[in-house]
């Protein structure tokens, strides 16, 4: 296709922001992951079950991350008072710290951004990210019913 597509640029920009993410991560020994994660668990804890969704990973990947977590002591776990059957997830110490340092590069790499961009331009980055957000979560382009006649 000659003509950029929004999900091509979409695409395209989340995967070099993603290595900028990586780059800053592995100066300590993480990973965009690790971070993301650390800033998705509230003070309180967080459900295990809510992290999947909130971060969009499958439950093997998340499962695998606070595995991976765990063991770096930056993450412990325990039961749901509310609900028996669930796991709660809570930041150490050493977690809250970790996520300081994620939290100061997102909003570094933020600032950055805002510095290149009027207000204006960013009202309507978000009100075009909001519908491209809207417009995927409801599209359609083959229904039951066209796959029949196909």
């Amino acid at each position: 296709m000659k003509q950029e597509t929004f999900d091509s640029v979409l695409r395209s920009t989340w995967q070099t922001v993603s290595k900028m993410y990586n780059k800053e991560a592995s100066k300590f020994d993480s990973t965009m992951a690790t971070g993301f994660a650390l800033l998705s668990i509230d003070p309180d804890g967080t459900p295990s079950t809510t992290l999947g969704p909130k971060m969009g990973m499958e439950p093997t990947s998340l499962s695998r991350l606070l595995n991976a977590m765990e063991e770096r002591k930056l993450i412990y776990r325990t039961q749901n008072p509310e609900d028996g059957r669930s796991v709660l997830v809570h930041l150490t110490p050493f977690g809250i710290e970790k996520r300081e340092d994620s939290k100061a590069v997102v909003l570094h790499f933020n600032s950055e951004i805002e510095k290149e961009l009027s207000m204006k331009k960013i009202k309507h980055f978000f009100e075009v990210m909001h519908c491209i957000k809207e417009k995927a979560q409801n599209f359609e382009h083959f229904t039951t019913q066209t796959l029949k006649t196909i």
